[in-house]
Order: structure tokens, then C-alpha cells, then sequence
């Protein structure tokens, strides 16, 4: 039963923060963003959000880290009057770098298949 909580409960999470960066913050640093995926620990007081942008370039990168870090009060404190639990995790934003590590694969293989 914990489990399927969990998983409804990172469901939710991901849904809202998307809805919440969309609508409610207005940071041009945080403009673009998809949320790909949310973690949360078994006793729901830490959520790890995994989120990727368009761009490569580090500065990007570092630019949206902190305007994400700025905007982290606001997100928890929506999400905690939108989610009808009893303590709202603790939020951390990850970068997930899994699609441009399967570009990366994709271009190996393209490469490989064009050597034959």
C-alpha cells in the first residue's frame, strides 16, 4: 500500500510543479523547462525533481539551476495547498541528462551503421 502512495503521490507532484511553472512562476530563467520525472522518499518528506532543458550550454544550465533554487519556495508552497497531505516534501531539483545521453547513443549507432 506504501508504495502505491508513493507513486500517486510522484504522479501529482510532477503534474503540479509543471502546472505551477507554466502558470505561477514568472522567472525567465526557469522558462522551458520539462519536468521529466519525481522521486519521493518512502516517509514523503523529500522529493527529488528531475527536469530537462532544450539548450547545451552550461551557462544556460546554470542560470535555470538557480532560478529554480529561487523559485523552490513558491513551488512548495503551492503544491502544499494544491496536494491534500499532511507535510509538504522537502523539494530538490536534479538535472536529468538522460536525453542527451540517448542523442549521444543514437549518434554512436548512426555512425556505426554509416561504416558499413
Amino acid at each position: 500500500m506504501a508504495q502505491y502512495r508513493v507513486g500517486r503521490l510522484e504522479q501529482e507532484i510532477q503534474k503540479e510543479v509543471n502546472d505551477i511553472l507554466l502558470k505561477r512562476v514568472r522567472d525567465p530563467r526557469v522558462q522551458g523547462i520539462t519536468v521529466t520525472g519525481v522521486e519521493v522518499t518512502g516517509d514523503l518528506q523529500q522529493a527529488t525533481i528531475y527536469y530537462s532543458i532544450l539548450s547545451d550550454k552550461a551557462s544556460d544550465g546554470e542560470k535555470t539551476a538557480a532560478g529554480l533554487e529561487k523559485a523552490t519556495g513558491l513551488i512548495r508552497k503551492e503544491l502544499g495547498s494544491r496536494l491534500s497531505i499532511y507535510k509538504t516534501p522537502e523539494l530538490k531539483f536534479q538535472r536529468d541528462d538522460s536525453v542527451k545521453y540517448g542523442d549521444n547513443i543514437d549518434r554512436l549507432l548512426n555512425e556505426l551503421n554509416s561504416k558499413q
